[in-house]
């Protein structure tokens, strides 16, 4: 530990405190004791570990001076106590200014130092949260913070609460057969990603530091049989809480399909002193609303909770969002987005569109992300029992979570339409039929409904034929379709699952092929009739299809303006524009955006990853920007982000 530290510490020490900072916290804890003093910047941090001590906290059993705490069951336990294992040589990839400002800290030299996890901040108290899920549908057991440290709680001048986390900081007794160690190209994605989020508008944990190092893990990246050594890093996340519907679930009994069982069966004890400690700290106008009233005070937060994450996965879809990996153990109790893994962001929209291929059933593809966050509230409502009986909270979660996700997302969809007046029964209709037009022409989710915010409104509008031309520019060409509908299997194990389908469809269902049959033999009919198209074909279909949904949205335009003259026209067609650039993003982390910046940073560029960065914090139209897509090479020859994907892009593979 103290090699690690090296020369900067020592400067560091040396220099003046800087002014207007809060004065020293508290004496460090225990686990921090052994250190040496932190930098003057960090002084100014004050912990208040409210978590450990509001719950209850396994301590590790003995063992070797520094060792890692053994795998292990941690029953009778929300956190166990942890120490992170040092990297060799860590350095700063990439600072995120605006997420660090939430905690009083601007861009310091001794960083990667701190937020690799080399040196403790003073009032840390390192753990490992305790927590099981329901991964892909099946009840997994105890799973937990496998890699992701709970550094403590920095309260702020501004009155707020933030928990730290170091994701990548080595093993924890729920590492199971790993390391606890994360590689650059996932800690970038989820860096930049968290961010991103933030700067759309949608709620997210936050990431304040991305830092590689010189240690080395292998990695298979793409289950292949290949694997590789790739360098360790570590992003230290923020956010007001990291617990989850999978922090409920570690008092569950031994699932019927599964036989495993959370590691605290019967502690209803452990339950209710979860339960309170989550809605004092984060819910606090509930507990004041229900304080001598349990059962209402847990419906009343259960409720909220279901109403947030609805509105969550509203505002998922709206951006062309899909997770990946939306097991109960990846769902905030805040209506958070949480754990970026295996993410993706729609280029061409399609409704069935798998991000993580990992995900070959694809449960969790982006139209089916509103059902299985539905399905996720129904498996914490059955982790809150008896503390909410079972009853109440399924009434609430069939009363609630679809009608609040159809409210809220036709309403942010009239926002990305331009509808700022009238709200008409057929809005839900032209929403579908906008959608289904995107899914002929496999336009490009973003760049469609950016180009939309010039759609020529008034009146008295020009002929279509401009625009058109520009829109339909957005629409997947010949080639980029016959990339992405080519077929997946070997013809001989197709035609082998086909005679499994009918010789056993039982068969075929246990062992779950179906879905990846059914969808292999749509790309088979898909690229038949492509072959028999000409791009001239395509583009004038494209075009047909468009205009008939523009003369819809034309209409629709013309009643939200109805009555409004001179004055009170100029006044619409303001707000119209004003509200459908602050709803449409002109960037969104594309995977191939964040691939650029991947490989450059394996290569030890950091620059792509801080300037993509730049750019995800302000995602949205600039006053004086023209409205359509920048050409497909910028300002010193840099490739525009705001274009459609060049073609590799569709052969990326996230897992």
């Amino acid at each position: 530990w103290q090699s690690a530290l090296g020369a900067p510490f020592a400067a560091a020490r040396a220099r003046p405190p800087p002014l207007g900072r809060r004065p020293p916290p508290a004496p460090c804890s225990a686990l921090a004791g052994a250190m040496e003093p932190a930098p003057h910047w960090l002084v100014g941090l004050r912990f208040d570990n409210r978590a450990l001590r509001a719950l209850p906290v396994e301590t590790p059993p003995p063992g070797p001076e520094g060792a890692p705490s053994a795998p292990r069951p941690v029953p009778g336990a929300c956190f166990s106590r942890v120490r992170p294992a040092p990297l060799r040589q860590p350095r700063v990839v990439a600072l995120s200014e605006p997420a660090l400002a939430l905690l009083g800290l601007g861009g310091e030299a001794e960083a990667a130092l701190f937020f690799s996890g080399n040196a403790l901040l003073p009032g840390s108290e390192p753990a490992a949260h305790c927590y099981c899920g329901h991964q892909f549908g099946q009840f997994a057991g105890q799973l937990g913070d496998g890699a992701a440290m709970y550094l403590g709680e920095v309260c702020t001048a501004a009155g707020e609460r933030w928990e730290l986390q170091l994701k990548g900081a080595g093993p924890t007794p729920f590492s199971r057969q790993a390391d606890g160690r994360k590689v650059l190209r996932s800690s970038i994605r989820e860096f930049l990603c968290s961010e991103a989020m933030f700067h759309l508008g949608i709620p997210t944990t936050r990431a304040g530091a991305c830092v590689v190092s010189q240690s080395t893990v292998v990695r298979d990246v793409l289950y292949d049989g290949n694997p590789r050594p790739e360098k360790c890093a570590v992003v230290l996340r923020i956010a007001p809480t990291f617990l989850r519907f999978g922090s409920f679930e570690i008092f569950k009994p031994a699932d019927e399909l599964t036989g495993r069982a959370g590691p605290s069966v019967g502690r209803n004890d452990i339950r209710v002193q979860m339960l309170d400690y989550v809605i004092s700290s984060f819910y606090p106008e509930t507990q004041a609303a229900h304080a001598g009233d349990s059962v209402q005070r847990h419906a009343a937060f259960f409720r909220e909770v279901t109403r947030r994450t609805a509105q969550l996965v509203a505002e998922w879809q709206c951006v062309g969002f899909c997770h990946g990996v939306l097991n109960t153990d990846n769902m905030s109790v805040m209506g958070l987005t949480i754990d970026y893994g295996p993410f993706g962001f729609l280029d061409r929209y399609d409704p069935d569109h798998v991000c993580n291929a990992s995900d070959t059933a694809g449960r969790y593809a982006y139209s089916k992300q509103p059902e299985v966050c539905k399905w996720n509230l129904q498996k914490l409502a059955e982790a809150l029992d008896p503390a909410l009986p079972l009853e109440l909270g399924e009434a609430i979660l069939a009363e609630e979570f679809d009608a609040e996700f159809r409210r809220y997302y036709l309403q942010k969809m009239r926002k990305k339409l331009g509808l700022v007046r009238a709200e008409l029964e057929e809005d839900g209709a032209l929403v579908a039929k906008l959608l289904e037009t995107m899914h002929l022409t496999g336009a490009d989710f973003t760049n469609t409904f950016y180009l939309l915010s010039s759609f020529p409104a008034g009146p008295e509008s020009p002929d279509l034929a401009e625009f058109l031309a520009t829109l339909t520019a957005q629409c997947a060409s010949l080639e980029e379709l016959r990339l992405a509908f080519r077929p997946q299997m070997d013809p001989r194990q197709l035609s082998m699952m086909l005679m499994l389908a009918q010789s056993n469809p039982q068969l075929l269902a246990l062992i779950g092929t179906r879905a990846s049959l059914t969808r292999e033999l749509e790309r088979v009919e898909q690229q038949s009739r492509l072959e028999q198209l000409s791009q001239e074909e395509l583009h004038s279909r494209n075009r047909s299809h468009w205009a008939d949904w523009l003369r819809d949205y034309k209409a629709r335009l013309e009643k939200d303006r109805e009555g409004a003259e001179d004055a009170a026209a100029a006044a619409w067609q303001a707000e119209h524009v004003r509200v459908m650039h602050a709803n449409n993003p002109k960037y969104v982390l594309r995977n191939y955006i964040a691939q650029n910046a991947i490989e450059a940073a394996e290569n030890g560029d950091f620059s792509e990853v801080r300037r993509v960065l730049k750019l995800l914090e302000t995602p949205y139209h600039r006053e004086g920007e023209a409205a359509e897509p920048a050409e497909p090479e910028a300002a010193e020859g840099r490739l525009s982000y705001s274009s459609k994907p060049p073609l590799w892009a569709a052969e990326l593979c996230v897992t």
